[in-house]
């Protein structure tokens, strides 16, 4: 029997005999991720939609100006790199999105598993590295929603290779994407100062710019430069592991 809203078990792909730590959540939370997705696509666009009003996109309320924030604080010419988990969530939507409608995007699921990789740990990394610093100006339910929404976009990431073969070609591309933008936010900014996340204790400089503490910033880009090497490991270490379970 298939429930309201789900989709039935013969839509769902086979489970690859993958290693524990490639496929480590229980079969029954692959399962009900995949069909309940279009659940998780709206809850995805909403944690969107969130994210683009938390950088400072500010359609509601009116009394706020539209762009404030960080938005406000970089050029606009960098605002497609400046919402690093906003954009991650909108691929991981659109990612389960199409594979729902028949038609799977390898380039979306690469995409959307170094997003949910690296955004959802970099996150709750910062978040508890400088703790003191982020629980002064988020109160207690915005620092916790924070934490654990952005963990449970690991664990959506480890749903993806049910639906993912992530081929060298969209790997390549992913790379391409989150090597850009850890270059641009924390080692050669396209204009003024790096762009990574605003993070407590980033104040605008005297020529208009974000500054970056030194220890901020090079905790921020450990992390991010760890996640983005990690990412590119797993998604190619699943791919060698499909290739050799087919060709046993």
């Amino acid at each position: 029997m298939t429930l309201p809203g789900l989709l039935p078990r013969s839509r769902l792909p086979d489970r690859d005999a993958l290693p524990r730590w490639l496929a480590p959540l229980p079969r029954a939370v692959e399962d009900f991720g995949l069909r309940a997705v279009w659940i998780v696509v709206l809850t995805n666009l909403v944690g969107t939609a969130f994210g683009f009003w938390y950088y400072g996109f500010h359609p509601l309320p009116l009394s706020d100006p539209l762009i404030t924030g960080q938005f406000a604080a970089e050029p606009a010419l960098l605002w497609p790199l400046i919402p690093d988990s906003p954009v991650a969530t909108l691929f991981i939507a659109l990612a389960f999105g199409v594979w729902a409608l028949g038609r799977n995007s390898e380039y979306l699921n690469s995409l959307a598993f170094f997003g949910c990789w690296k955004l959802g740990l970099w996150t709750p990394y910062v978040l508890l590295t400088f703790s003191d610093a982020f629980r002064a100006v988020n109160p207690l339910p915005m620092y916790l929603f924070l934490l654990f929404s952005h963990l449970a976009m690991v664990v959506q990431a480890f749903v993806l290779h049910r639906v993912s073969d992530f081929p060298v070609r969209a790997v390549a591309v992913a790379v391409l994407w989150y090597g850009v933008n850890d270059v641009v936010d924390y080692f050669v900014p396209v204009i003024g100062t790096p762009h990574h996340t605003l993070i407590p204790g980033q104040t605008i400089g005297a020529d208009g710019f974000l500054t970056h503490p030194t220890g901020i910033h090079s905790l921020a880009a450990v992390g991010a430069v760890v996640l983005t090497l990690t990412a590119t490991f797993l998604t190619l270490a699943t791919r060698v592991k499909k290739l050799e379970d087919a060709t046993a």
